[in-house]
């Protein structure tokens, strides 16, 4: 293919090659978030290349989101990088809360949980509430029901190194946790019904099974879901050091998967409520906290 020649003999730049000129003074900084560009007619001139050339750039750079405003007569700006979205996986304890802030910026609030713990949820929980209390969201109702582990179950995890004991001190620091964080989690949100007048329901229920996955559904819109990853870890406990099998469920990557989003997305979160449906309604018992 011969190339674009310019009048004086030079070669003259294409459209992709302008696109990623102008790419590098983004990405270097010379052009900033909201800037302006200069105008087709003095980038062409810049550049030696007719107008038709310079809007063949352009269109590149607005279809990779890299300019805003598009419109002919008026320079286009340089778009705002995006933020990191609901579906981009992040640590439970940073992806959480502000997750949990927009469910409860609804006017009623269904949360249903499955986890190991209510550790990360009940942490997470703060920011909503914190802003429930200054006024700033303001749901009619809220309903939650959790889903952990029975205590009557032999645990998958945590468990020791060398196996179990018949004084097994793992499962019952497990259980005082887990019984600890219940009882704030519960006493936090139902709070709200006295201080706020909210119509506040919290539910746990207990599973025959140490579930190897942490899931949170929320308002039937979304689901939030990551893996318990099992790594060897030291705890003190009662003036013992107990080597476990254990899982950090604070760092679990969580996945969103939006209703919104198209096919596969609302199918997952139609199945997911399902699932935890189907677990509510038949092998789950009630929970016991002693």
């Amino acid at each position: 293919m011969a190339e674009n020649v310019a009048v004086n003999g030079s070669r003259r730049l294409s459209p992709q090659e302008i696109a990623d000129i102008l790419r590098e003074r983004i990405s270097n900084g010379d052009l900033k978030a909201g800037d302006r560009l200069p105008t087709q007619a003095e980038l062409a001139d810049e550049f030696g290349v007719e107008r038709g050339t310079v809007r063949q750039a352009l269109r590149a750079l607005q279809d990779d989101g890299l300019l805003s405003n598009v419109s002919k007569g008026s320079p286009p700006r340089i778009a705002e990088p995006p933020a990191p979205g609901p579906g981009e996986p992040q640590p439970t304890m940073v992806a959480l809360a502000p997750r949990l802030r927009d469910a409860f910026a609804e006017e009623h609030v269904h949360i249903d949980v499955v986890c190991h713990t209510a550790e990360t949820l009940m942490v997470a929980l703060g920011e909503p509430v914190r802003q429930i209390h200054e006024g700033s969201i303001r749901p009619k109702s809220i309903a939650v029901r959790i889903l952990v582990p029975s205590r009557k179950i032999n645990l998958a995890f945590p468990v020791l190194v060398e196996g179990r004991g018949d004084d097994d001190q793992v499962h019952q620091r497990w259980l005082s946790m887990r019984n600890a964080q219940v009882q704030v989690l519960q006493h936090n949100l139902q709070a709200l019904r006295s201080t706020h007048g909210i119509d506040v329901h919290v539910t746990f229920r207990a599973l025959p099974l140490t579930p190897p996955i942490k899931m949170y559904v929320l308002n039937g819109e979304e689901v939030l879901l990551g893996y318990y990853v099992l790594t060897e870890r030291e705890e003190e406990y009662q003036n013992q050091t107990l080597e476990m099998y254990d899982s950090l469920g604070s760092q679990s990557l969580l996945f969103s998967f939006l209703k919104r989003a198209g096919h596969r997305d609302a199918a997952f979160v139609e199945e997911s409520q399902k699932w935890f449906d189907a677990l509510w309604e038949t092998i789950t018992t009630d929970l016991t906290l002693s």
